[in-house]
């Protein structure tokens, strides 16, 4: 990366006017994800007149079964991938509890609808050949478990969140003057590119009267990865601490019984 001078920012440094604006578009994303989603019910209903035998591909009724559940998953993975990360552009607030919940769980709910209807329609189907039923219905069950699995946020971002990682006015943020875009990181591969010769430093404050009303998404899944690796560190800190202190403890009553025994 090329060197870049760095210039302060002039005045005083402030803390952002509301809330943090990841770069991208949220409500795109999630007219994606929905379209998805429905498509993925449409694949489920396809695949329910498979089991009712209505129409047969290439010859088989259990590949006409199996084509349209794996095509289900298909949609229903891209859209629940789509509005994860939507959500991290634009959370949800954890003081509404239900639309927070719903928010972050949106993906594992739409995998429930479009899978448990079909297998227990399968299930159920009493005229269904005993071996094609016993296939659909592991086939069906491992969609299930691989589109709910990959659907589930495990790391949920909120507004909360937000604001207390990046709403004070102490955080360096680096930005260009012909860049539309803020950063956390100065070597920011997006700043490379960049044909200035140098970068103004500041608060964010200081960055959106600057015109620069965004943090860049790779400045921005680069802070969540440190943020991921330091919680595992400070997890595995606290274990240790919790094996060295029980190994204190049971030295203490060893010495302790051996005194009273002496």
């Amino acid at each position: 990366m090329a060197e870049k001078k760095i210039v302060k920012a002039a005045g005083e440094r402030k803390a952002p006017s509301g809330q943090v604006k990841i770069e991208g578009n949220a409500s795109g994303l999630r007219i994606g994800a929905v379209v998805c989603w429905v498509l993925a019910i449409a694949m489920e209903v396809v695949c329910c007149m498979a089991v009712a035998g209505k129409f047969v591909w290439f010859g088989s009724q259990l590949t006409t079964i199996i084509i349209p559940l794996v095509v289900d998953m298909a949609f229903v993975i891209a859209g629940s991938l789509m509005w994860k990360k939507a959500n991290h552009i634009d959370p949800a607030s954890e003081q509404n509890k239900l639309k927070f919940w719903l928010w972050n769980n949106m993906g594992v709910i739409v995998a429930c609808l479009a899978f448990i209807p079909v297998i227990i329609y399968i299930l159920t189907k009493k005229d269904l050949d005993p071996k094609t039923k016993k296939i659909a219905t592991a086939v069906a069950a491992v969609a299930f478990a691989i589109a709910g699995i990959t659907s589930y946020d495990f790391n949920p971002v909120s507004q909360e969140q937000l604001q207390e990682q990046y709403g004070n006015a102490d955080i360096d943020v680096y930005w260009v003057s012909t860049g539309a875009k803020y950063h956390t990181h100065a070597d920011c591969q997006y700043l490379d590119r960049s044909t200035q010769d140098s970068l103004i430093v500041g608060s964010i404050g200081q960055a959106e009267e600057a015109g620069k009303m965004e943090l860049c998404k790779g400045c921005y899944k680069k802070d969540q990865k440190a943020k991921e690796a330091n919680q595992a560190s400070g997890l595995q800190s606290e274990e240790v601490q919790q094996e060295e202190t029980s190994q204190a403890v049971e030295e203490t009553q060893t010495v302790e019984e051996n005194t009273e025994v002496e």
